[in-house]
């Protein structure tokens, strides 16, 4: 399962780097079943501005798309970044079974951090999750947007 979940964590890291690349925050998510995939998506809040354009939404309204059904079921979701509650309910309303992540978002976590929507039995549906996949790549990707954006305000107040 590793080498799997490495596998398409990979893929969301690409999504990421595309994230980067437009000056979103740097997540990226993409949903696998059946061995492909069949949704991709990565922070577009700034480009959209649409405060639920999260990498997760764009990539569970693709799957939903590409399967013709709402219901996600035998489908993974692998997001560079720990989901925050929105996504973390739209996980549950799309029935996913499973939550792969990198790194934890002290902030805003929503399966682990600061809340665990996706465990919570009082919902109709829970998934599992896996975390720290990839967690350094991750990690460094964020660290390396957010301090590029600290240089830039930096320069901005010169």
């Amino acid at each position: 399962m590793i080498d799997l979940d490495e596998r398409w964590m990979r893929e969301a890291l690409r999504e990421a780097e595309l994230a980067f690349t437009e000056g979103e925050t740097p997540v990226g998510a993409v949903i696998v079943h059946e061995g492909r995939v069949i949704g991709r998506g990565h922070n577009q809040i700034e480009r959209l501005q649409d405060p639920t354009a999260h990498a997760e939404i764009v990539a569970i309204t693709a799957a939903a798309s590409a399967l013709g059904s709402w219901r996600l079921l035998d489908t993974v979701l692998y997001v560079t970044v720990e989901p925050c509650v929105m996504c973390a309910g739209a996980a549950v309303l799309a029935r996913i079974p499973r939550v792969v992540f990198g790194i934890r978002d002290p902030k805003f976590g929503g399966v682990a951090s600061l809340f665990k929507i996706g465990q919570d039995e009082r919902l109709n549906h829970t998934f599992e999750i896996t975390e720290g996949v990839l967690a350094e790549e991750a990690r460094a990707l964020m660290q390396s947007f957010f301090r590029e954006r600290r240089e830039k305000e930096d320069g901005e107040q010169d």
